[in-house]
């Protein structure tokens, strides 16, 4: 299902003696149908309200939000009861029922919708299958460890068949392992039944690992958006090159991030594309200019569909050389930024 933003806006009381607040500040956006669209941002940056509204949980004081073209956040109260069935969403504590077994989670709000015992026991069985826990159906919530919940909670908003899975920080209180692994799980899901999925994160691995488009939010505008890779190739806020610079190393990942091993110089940040990443442009570029080159911190990025190389760098000699050796690296493909921002 495609859901389009147009110009919305939410303002939310400060309490007695307190300035109102708007926490949402003409959003536009765009999430196409059958793939995972993340939205990333900054505690207070306004995901959760924007969260909200998308999903129909609370309506925008102004702007208008349509699923599939049709305008559904001036629905009735009636309406919305029945739009919010085909929505599944999940969250940062699983907010599983710790009175009730993993299967009767999955089961609950099918209850809700009416459908018979003998289909929710069938779907149930469906759902355990589908998130690896076959095994789990009788088991107490109090005995499920953190990324079995979040399976089961995936399972649960699955369970009514919906358009939409939204994710609120799903993956946040995990670790990294877990973290892998429950994002693994949603690509396969989202593949499978061909869903519209929307995450919402402080996180960029989950955007890097998870997402194929990407809309970055703050003070409760969006102020970038476009492909994952272009995010990670050609970010143009301070907030996105500030969430690349701050993704942190991680032994238990297969891939490395990028790591830094002095904090001093670096003026130059340069990003490898794709096969780029293996040669030794850096070399052959000293070799041709009379420049000499300094690493600070390297890493490469593995995103879905490719590869990229960050190395943060000083590159030293006369102005002309320099100027050269980064004509050239340019020409071979390798994308430039000044620390200050110039390109």
């Amino acid at each position: 299902m495609k859901i389009t933003l147009n110009s919305l806006v939410k303002k939310y009381s400060g309490g007695k003696g307190s300035p109102e607040i708007t926490a949402v500040k003409g959003v536009t956006l765009e999430i196409p149908s059958n793939g995972i669209f993340g939205i990333i941002g900054k505690s207070g940056a306004g995901k959760s309200s924007l969260v909200r509204l998308v999903s129909l949980l609370e309506r925008p004081d102004s702007g208008t939000i349509l699923y599939d073209g049709e305008r559904v956040d001036n629905l009735s109260e009636k309406e919305l009861r029945i739009r919010r069935r085909r929505l599944g969403m999940i969250f940062q504590n699983f907010n599983l029922f710790s009175s009730r077994t993993a299967g009767q989670n999955i089961a609950y709000p099918m209850e809700i919708c009416g459908i018979s015992k003998k289909e929710i026991d069938i779907r149930v069985e469906e759902m355990l299958e589908v998130v690896g826990l076959s095994d789990r159906k009788n088991a107490p919530v109090s005995t499920l460890s953190g990324g079995q919940k979040q399976r089961i909670a995936i399972a649960r908003a699955l369970s009514t068949k919906p358009d939409v899975l939204f994710c609120d920080e799903a993956t946040s209180a995990l670790d990294p392992q877990t973290t892998k692994s429950i994002l693994d799980l949603i690509r396969r899901i989202q593949a499978q039944m061909n869903l519209t999925v929307v995450m919402i994160t402080h996180q960029m691995e989950v955007v890097r690992d998870a997402c194929s488009l990407v809309a970055v939010l703050n003070d409760g505008m969006v102020v970038e958006q476009g492909t994952v890779n272009d995010i990670f190739l050609y970010p143009k806020s301070a907030v996105t090159k500030d969430f690349l610079s701050t993704i942190s190393h991680s032994q238990q990942q297969e891939q490395a991030d990028l790591l830094r091993w002095s904090n001093d110089g670096g003026e130059f940040i340069l990003r490898f594309k794709g096969s780029l990443t293996g040669e030794p442009v850096l070399s052959e570029m000293a070799k041709k200019y009379s420049v000499d080159f300094n690493i600070r911190a390297g890493g490469v990025q593995k995103l879905t569909d490719t590869s990229i190389g960050t190395l943060i760098a000083d590159i030293s000699g006369s102005e002309e050389e320099v100027q050269k050796a980064l004509s050239y690296l340019n020409e071979r493909g390798v994308i430039v930024e000044k620390k200050t921002g110039e390109r």
